[in-house]
Formats: structure tokens, sequence, C-alpha cells
């Protein structure tokens, strides 16, 4: 699925940031679909006049895997995608489509530049990522993140809740940190009704350095 998008233009990730909307998959009337994942490029953040927001500049394209019932029948593939561009002002944009996939796949340049972009998953280890509670408001407990990361380099964190309910803030550079370390820092903020913010939490941390992005699901206890 590709997004190309005037100069000066933006549309979202799959979390927004401070405000904006993420975009919405459904295709629903396709045949012979059991499943279509969709998958996001690494993001970046942007600052406009509502906060910090992440998404997208330029053209994007977001790789989507389909999954046959059937693997020696063709798909027809019947999309519904909502999604917002902005400038100054978001515009809401509503995209139908229908394509007829063949039985098996096809190499594509473009795609496979994509899927190089989406984070790999790796574990908190491999990450060289900690996150523990540090104290802060009981309503609001602040959290901090140790990353193994060279001092100078630019590193952007992104932070999602366990459901797309949760709405956290960006983590923010935070100073201390020894040689090969940088931390960052954010408030437990933005939970949904009725959960503690006390209560341990699976949290899923998006780590962008340069052209190399990485996914780390982690739980804070």
């Amino acid at each position: 699925i590709e997004i190309k998008l005037q100069p000066g233009w933006h549309t979202y990730w799959r979390y927004p940031g401070d405000s904006g909307v993420p975009p919405r998959f459904d295709f629903t009337g396709s045949d012979n679909l059991a499943a279509a994942n969709v998958s996001f490029p690494a993001p970046h953040a942007f600052t406009d006049e509502a906060g910090t927001i992440i998404g997208y500049k330029g053209n994007v394209v977001l790789p989507m895997r389909v999954v046959p019932r059937q693997k020696d029948r063709p798909v027809t593939l019947r999309g519904k995608i909502d999604y917002a561009v902005c400038e100054k002002l978001c515009v809401p944009v509503e995209a139908k489509f229908e394509l007829r996939l063949p039985p098996g796949g096809a190499d594509n340049a473009a795609l496979d530049a994509a899927e190089a972009r989406v984070p790999k998953p790796v574990t908190a280890t491999q990450a060289g990522l900690k996150a523990k509670r540090a104290g802060g408001d009981k309503a609001k407990p602040l959290i901090s993140v140790d990353l193994a990361a060279p001092s100078g380099t630019p590193v952007e964190v992104f932070v999602e809740g366990p459901t797309s309910e949760w709405a956290l803030p960006i983590p923010k550079p935070a100073p201390g940190a020894p040689a090969g370390h940088q931390y960052f820092k954010f408030e437990l903020d933005g939970l949904p009704p009725g959960v503690d913010a006390k209560a341990p939490a699976d949290l899923t941390f998006t780590i962008v350095q340069g052209d190399r992005a990485t996914e780390v699901k982690t739980h804070l206890d």
C-alpha cells in the first residue's frame, strides 16, 4: 500500500503520537482471504502546532502479507483504508481498492525495500534496553529507559501499550547516561479508564537509529 505525499504534508504511523489519526484497514468482502497483515516501516517524529506526532513524509510503502484460504486459488482483495494527511490542517481520506492476486508470490524491489525498513523484532537483551519505574507522581509514574547506544548518535524511541487504547507519551532524552548508553524517560500517562498505573504492563518499544530499526516487547513490573 503506497501513500504519496506532497511536500510539506505528512501521514501517521500505527500510533500517531500527541495527535492525529492512525490508518485503519478493512478487507471485508475479499475472496479466498484468510488474513491480511499490514506492516509499518520505521517512522519519525515531527513537531507541529498540536505537539509531536509520529509518522511519515514523502512517499511511504506499507507492506502487506496476504494469506489465502486455499493456496492454489487466487485471492481477490477488496480493501478500504481510512487515514489522514496533514499540512497545517488535517484532511481525512477514504480509499477503496480491488486487486486480484494470483497464487504464489512475485519479486518486487520496492516492496522488498519497504519490508527492509520495517522494525525487526529483537529481545530486550539483544537491543540493550532496560525499562523500569523511577518514581514520580503515583497517578503518572515516571518510566526510565536505559538503551545501549553510542552517545551523540541520533536515536528515536517510541513506546506503545498492550492495546491501541493506550496513548503513552513519546520518550524524551534524559541526561546522565554513561558512555555507550543513552537515557530516555516518559510518564506512564494516557492509560485507558480503569487501568491502574501501578500495575505491571506489557510495553512495546520501537527504536530507530538511522536506517536501522528494531522492535522490543518488554514487561514493566
